[in-house]
């Protein structure tokens, strides 16, 4: 055997090892003479440099540096999920997804809900390609060189896989792993970690991947993405992915009924702690792909899945003070402090009490012992009292801002008070310098919370659009502002200018006007003078915008204040129009929505949904008046069928679409 084969026999027998050690958890070698085997690939490679590859099982071992983790669009967007605390949520799940589908037998996937970090990973001709962080969703970091490491991900496949496709899961830390960590963090005098979370999330932003690779991090991935992957059901691409090479938790379970979904959660809900993970709940997905797309997504979470987080856990700690806290909006929250107690893992001082109505039904006073608890296992919040103090008096609620003394105001039907000095209360001015800087908005870089108080606290900046009239001699005397992060900063303002409309919108903070809603009125009015003009008749027309963003948009720019800043925005080259699409094919579909419901012959439905936006047209989430056609595939959920033939909407095949954009 010459050299080559050598090298080759090797790797290919270190990467049965590692998957039969740290994916089936049933090593055939001793962790001796794995060790005594790598040594020996390890000196043939430094021998041949000219046989280097970086999939080889030397590479593990890390010591890439990555200085600055890449942004980078998600190909597929990364959803979160809607939460479930009870039998009764389960139960109205499966109903609102009946009542888009109709009575079709449903089928569950339930899969144990772990507490990590989630990643996507991106696999093309079976080698790992890319490792993204979630981030928003929308876009995460690059964190390759670290992912590579964690020896349960593959970073070649087996079997037959498709051409490209991304896999998900969370990055976990073991109980068991985190506990020897901290052990010898307190041995030599260091602060222990405060929950394998936490630090299996920061393990992958360091900068040494040599560094991760010491740290006992494993990868449990629950679900496959793109486009013809040729699989049917949720299950099934479990069983495909442990195939090719990937750690699947051997805990899901394929399931027929409801009943047999609680049966799964009454289980787990006892056994969890028998895990060598932490978990905080279920997932249940319906389990047919299909009926997956047939069901798509609201704005934030799939509509085909839900998690059924376990009871929280609940301490009891003695209520020392209630301060108040004034939002970018003017919003008062009340916030308990607390006597620091232990819960879930970290140490709680702090623990929200969302309002007066809250407040006054809890009837907390100072001196209480009150009982905390995580809610969803990470906000903590008071949910009642343990012991009575000595305070005689009910807490009463104040009734000026903590910040600038101006009486607060409570509008009917609404739960918070609110500081109406909106140009004048020093929190509310920098929260909304700091809303319009952050990463989603205008990404500012150079620019961080703490440095917008201080530049407002200098009197340099009283708004937003003062950022575009700072100098760097103005900057650079501040406290903390060498050279250099000064010129960062100037330069941070000044690539904002190219920010697209949509995210320019969104950073205005407009009450109501989230990511989605200020990109949905964007892609609608195309320019800021259109959404000026626009009236609430005119507004509620847009999808998905109901009266209240409406009257809220329109209160925004009726705003005397608001318009003179735009105005200034302007003036310094801020994006305020969406830029010709020029990946619009043309413009035949101007003015039309469709609804895309069934399996199809000639496209996929993303194909479809692509094909409706390059041609100009819009695509709908459900039937609604809206709605211009149908267009129907194979299987085509039955409720949706009844709807479009109620409202007598055009339902058309996929044939019938062609023809209709080729002309």
């Amino acid at each position: 055997m010459n050299v080559l084969e050598t090298i080759k026999a090797l790797r290919e027998e270190l990467n049965q090892h590692n998957y039969n050690y740290y994916v089936l958890d049933n090593p055939t070698i001793t962790d001796y003479e794995f060790d005594l085997k790598l040594k020996q690939l390890q000196e043939l490679e430094n021998q041949h440099p000219e046989y280097f590859d970086e999939f080889s099982p030397t590479q593990r071992v890390g010591g890439a540096i990555t200085k600055n983790f890449e942004t980078i669009p998600h190909e597929f967007r990364m959803y979160s999920l809607d939460n479930s605390y009870s039998r009764e949520d389960l139960e109205d799940w499966v109903n609102r997804c009946q009542k888009i589908l109709g009575n079709v037998p449903l089928q569950f996937t339930c899969e144990l809900k772990y507490d990590g970090a989630s990643i996507s990973i991106t696999y093309e001709k079976g080698k790992l390609k890319r490792a993204l962080t979630r981030g928003d969703g929308f876009q995460g970091d690059d964190v390759t060189n670290n992912i590579k490491t964690i020896k349960s991900v593959p970073l070649k496949l087996k079997g037959i896989f498709p051409d490209k496709f991304e896999i998900r899961g969370e990055i976990i830390l073991p109980l068991e792993g985190f506990e020897k960590m901290n052990q010898e963090l307190i041995e030599i005098g260091e602060m222990p970690y405060s929950n394998p979370r936490n630090t299996a999330s920061g393990s992958l932003k360091l900068q040494d991947s040599a560094e991760v690779a010491k740290r006992p991090l494993d990868c449990l991935l629950y679900g496959l993405v793109g486009s013809n992957l040729n699989l049917n059901s949720q299950y099934e691409s479990l069983i495909k992915a442990a195939e090719w090479g990937f750690k699947v938790p051997k805990q899901s379970k394929l399931v027929h009924s409801l009943e047999e979904v609680f049966d799964f959660i009454d289980y787990w809900d006892v056994h969890r702690h028998d895990l060598p993970y932490e978990t905080d709940g279920v997932v249940v997905k319906i389990n047919d792909l299909h009926l997956q797309d047939e069901l798509g997504y609201t704005a934030k979470s799939p509509r085909w899945a839900i998690a059924y987080k376990f009871k929280a856990e609940q301490v009891s700690t003695i209520l020392n003070s209630i301060s108040y806290q004034v939002g970018r909006t003017g919003a008062i929250t009340p916030v308990a402090n607390l006597e620091p107690v232990q819960l879930a893992g970290t140490i709680v001082k702090r623990a929200s009490l969302h309002n007066a109505d809250q407040i006054e039904k809890l009837d907390i006073r100072i001196g209480d012992e009150v009982f905390v608890e995580k809610g969803g296992e990470i906000i903590p919040k008071i949910i009642g009292v343990a012991k009575r103090g000595n305070q005689v008096e009910s807490t009463q609620y104040i009734t000026h801002c903590p910040e600038c003394n101006t009486q607060l105001v409570r509008t009917p039907g609404e739960a918070q008070h609110y500081c109406p000095n909106f140009y004048g209360c020093p929190p509310q001015i920098i929260g909304r310098i700091q809303h319009f800087i952050t990463r989603k908005a205008m990404d500012i870089e150079g620019l961080g919370g703490e440095t917008v108080a201080l530049l407002y606290k200098a009197d340099l900046v009283k708004n937003y659009a003062d950022l575009y009239e700072l100098k760097k001699a103005d900057i650079v005397v501040l406290d903390r502002m060498a050279e250099k992060s000064a010129d960062n900063l100037i330069n941070g303002i000044e690539k904002s200018k190219t920010v697209p409309f949509e995210r320019v919108l969104y950073a205005l903070g407009i009450r109501y006007v989230g990511e989605t809603v200020a990109k949905k009125l964007a892609k609608h009015y195309r320019t800021i003078d259109a959404l000026i003009q626009a009236d609430l008749l005119d507004l509620v027309t847009v999808d998905e915008i109901g009266e209240r963003i409406a009257q809220s948009v329109m209160d925004f720019f009726q705003n005397q204040e608001n318009k003179r800043t735009i105005s200034r925005l302007k003036s310094f080259g801020i994006q305020f129009e969406m830029k010709e699409d020029f990946s619009k094919v043309s413009s035949i579909l101007e003015g039309k929505t469709f609804v895309v419901s069934g399996v199809f012959q000639l496209f996929s439905r993303d194909e479809l949904k692509k094909l409706i936006e390059d041609y100009g047209g819009k695509v709908g989430s459900s039937i609604s008046s809206k709605t211009d056609f149908v267009i129907a595939g194979e299987n085509m959920g039955p409720a949706k069928l009844e709807k479009a033939n109620q409202l007598n909407i055009p339902i058309i095949t996929e044939f019938e679409f062609k023809k209709m954009i080729n002309a």
